[in-house]
């Protein structure tokens, strides 16, 4: 049996440090085999945030692969945002959208974030079409009989959380993830769980959004989800802060 944690929201800058402490002492005494973070690890993107992200990450001292999220590209400096988004990062950066293979799960990285979009509001999602191409590679470089998870920032459908996504070309992503093999679709951004069987024509994909670890709750308390993975059967649990 593979125990994923599944994280997301941390939001450093806004974060919460009795959550943070939380999810850490979890980490230490029960040692999932990796750790899934699914966008905005920082509040505004600043240097000292994502310094402060990388030395609590590093302290957890598992396997991890980080999204990218809307917070995490530079706000205030069109600059940086338009040609070095991923600056700030510093040494978080080998992180990034890392693939992970763990005794038969294989989970693959999709970026549904952009430096511009066409519409006013850029913190929701878009899938465009080189991060879809790269991500379906991925899951076809998947070994024989792997249960394959895709791990992305924004629910690629709305799942009737308060907060919304509206990304683009998210139904039919999960149409392609789905005829491609994936079987289940990790996300953040809402900063409320849920956890969702989806029929895609004859498959079923499980979407599964992680609430936050920052102040910035919304209906549920700072929380994290854990995934146990056995015989290709995903069992999630909702971890909330007492």
């Amino acid at each position: 049996m593979i125990r994923l944690f599944h994280v997301s929201d941390i939001h450093f800058g806004a974060e919460d440090k009795a959550a943070l402490a939380w999810f850490a002492a979890s980490v230490r005494d029960e040692q999932p085999d990796a750790i899934i973070v699914t966008g905005d690890l920082t509040m505004r993107a600043r240097h000292h945030e994502f310094a402060a992200a990388a030395r609590w990450l590093e302290k957890l001292e598992r396997p991890i692969t980080v999204e990218v999220g809307n917070h995490d590209l530079p706000y205030f400096n069109p600059f940086a945002r338009a040609f070095r988004p991923y600056a700030r990062y510093g040494r978080l950066e080998r992180l990034i959208e890392r693939p992970l293979d763990i005794a038969g799960v294989h989970i693959v990285p999709l970026r549904t974030t952009a430096r511009f979009q066409w519409r006013l509001n850029w913190s929701k999602g878009i899938v465009g079409a080189a991060p879809l191409a790269q991500t379906l590679a991925g899951i076809g470089a998947a070994p024989a009989a792997a249960t394959v998870i895709v791990a992305c920032h924004h629910p690629l459908i709305e799942m009737g959380t308060s907060g919304t996504a509206h990304t683009r070309n998210g139904l039919s992503s999960l149409t392609a993830l789905a005829q491609a093999g994936a079987h289940a679709v990790l996300t953040g951004h809402v900063h409320d769980p849920f956890d969702i069987a989806h029929p895609v024509g004859d498959r079923v994909v499980r979407l599964i959004g992680a609430g936050t670890l920052s102040e910035r709750v919304r209906a549920t308390r700072p929380s994290f989800n854990e995934l146990r993975i056995d015989n290709g059967a995903i069992t999630t649990r909702l971890r909330e802060m007492e």
